[in-house]
């Protein structure tokens, strides 16, 4: 089974747990990179205000096609108990009938968004496998 590991990582934590996880998996790895990297000030607070509304911004092209993989398994930081910005935009480009397993990345390992986070996989017509808090 071909499986697609796709991160964003602002600082880097959220980079080591994916791939560490990609060697396991055997896994293609793919970065969620932004449009326009936002400085620490940003990213703290407009990106955090963002991110608590649900709302997304800009990021690249992902250099995978989703639909070439049977699997996708997406990891993300929590930002404000949510997923950032970049994520949101993720996960509003999933093709639709994916199976995808979620892993969100935070200093104490309880985020708060597994509801958001289903709705919006949902939203696009793919199941949510599985849903894993992770400690940085």
């Amino acid at each position: 089974m071909s499986t697609l590991i796709i991160f964003y990582s602002y600082t880097g934590n959220t980079r080591r747990i994916s791939e560490a996880l990609a060697t396991a998996e055997s896994a293609d790895i793919v970065e969620i990179a932004d449009v326009n990297r936002p400085g620490k000030l940003k990213a703290f607070t407009a990106g955090c205000f963002a991110a608590m509304r649900g709302r997304s911004w800009p990021i690249r092209p992902l250099t995978s096609a989703l639909t070439d993989y049977e699997r996708l398994i997406l990891l993300s930081p929590v930002w404000a108990s949510n997923p950032p910005p970049a994520f949101n935009a993720l996960l509003e480009q999933l093709p639709d009938g994916k199976s995808i397993s979620v892993k969100m990345v935070s200093g104490s390992g309880k985020s708060k968004c597994k509801e958001r986070v289903e709705a919006a996989i949902k939203a696009r017509g793919c199941d949510l496998e599985s849903f894993e808090d992770t400690k940085a």
